[in-house]
């Protein structure tokens, strides 16, 4: 049985909380599963780090019952490494494990791992078959379109993973090359859904960010589901609005009030799990979509950038 059709084909429209080093803690999966937010993802966790016992590592993979269904997703470069890793996040019983084959970010990439493994299909596929057949959990895959715009592997590269055994496949709609620029090529994630050799669930990402793009996507490229990354920084009300577009509902966006309640919210779920100074710094990276659009908001931006501590942050609110 397939863990994710059964689960897409019971809950139509899913939406997946996609995966971001340093934002997709703890605290602010909670935020968005309360907002419409229905699958979501651990922040990527280093195979080499899990396996030396790195407690930063292990402290990414903890969720509570509340966040289900739930994924640890692990990344790295080798074989044997990866294959340990995903043995120890089963231990923590999450629904499914994802491997990163899509980080495009050089730190990753020049270790050989993330989008890097787009350069060597066939290391992909012998890694990610010997992770199948090392857990008993449903592991899935996130990954890119290819390396660059010449080389863009994704269709054959679909086929070959769902053949060694992984139950869904998440793509982002751009190359390594481009990282987060441009614009996504949705049109290649349609050709791996409509390609006829494809059983499972195929999951689009990119530039998803309104309930008008989301239905756009879904009803064009014919995907399972849709993932949603940074269009989610700082608004977790995105997945209310998309939830919204796809029930015809007319979508309200949050008065400041709201905002300032979600934010400090948000906060005050992060200080038990970072410590308050680490919480403090963390949230400056929300601060631009919390109040995106609010008039005459830079002069409290610029004092929310230099506070460090939870009290200072509620005085400049007024709480």
């Amino acid at each position: 049985m397939n863990f994710f059709s059964n689960y897409l084909e019971t809950n139509p429209n899913t939406l997946f909380l996609a995966p971001m080093e340093e934002i997709t803690d703890a605290a602010f999966r909670r935020i968005c599963k309360t907002l419409g937010a229905d699958v979501l993802v651990s922040e990527f966790v280093s195979s080499e780090a899990l396996i030396r016992d790195v407690q930063k590592s292990f402290d990414k993979m903890a969720f509570d019952e509340t966040e289900r269904p739930f994924g640890i997703q692990i990344f790295g470069h080798d074989e044997t490494s990866l294959v340990k890793a995903a043995q120890v996040a089963e231990e923590q019983r999450p629904d499914f494990i994802d491997i990163n084959w899509g980080c495009p970010v050089k730190k990753v990439v020049v270790k050989g791992a993330g989008a890097a493994i787009l350069k060597d299909i066939p290391k992909m596929v012998a890694c990610t078959k010997a992770v199948v057949n090392a857990v008993k959990l449903p592991v899935s895959v996130k990954t890119r379109l290819g390396w660059d715009m010449n080389d863009k592997p994704i269709v054959s590269a679909a086929e070959q993973l769902q053949d060694i055994g992984i139950q869904a496949i998440t793509i982002h709609g751009r190359t390594r090359s481009q990282l987060y620029s441009g614009v996504a090529d949705w049109t290649l994630i349609g050709e791996v859904k409509n390609n006829p050799r494809m059983k499972i669930p195929v999951i689009g990402n990119g530039d998803i960010t309104s309930g008008e793009k989301a239905v756009l996507f879904k009803q064009r490229y014919g995907v399972d589901a849709l993932m949603i990354g940074r269009a989610a920084i700082g608004n977790p009300w995105v997945f209310e609005e998309i939830k919204c577009a796809f029930t015809n509902h007319t979508y309200t966006s949050p008065p400041l009030s709201e905002r300032i309640n979600i934010l400090l919210q948000h906060l005050k779920n992060s200080i038990p799990i970072k410590g308050e100074k680490k919480a403090c710094l963390e949230i400056r990276r929300h601060y631009a979509g919390y109040f995106k659009g609010v008039q005459d908001f830079k002069k409290v931006r610029l004092e929310l950038m230099k506070a460090t501590t939870l009290q200072e942050i509620e005085a400049i609110f007024n709480y």
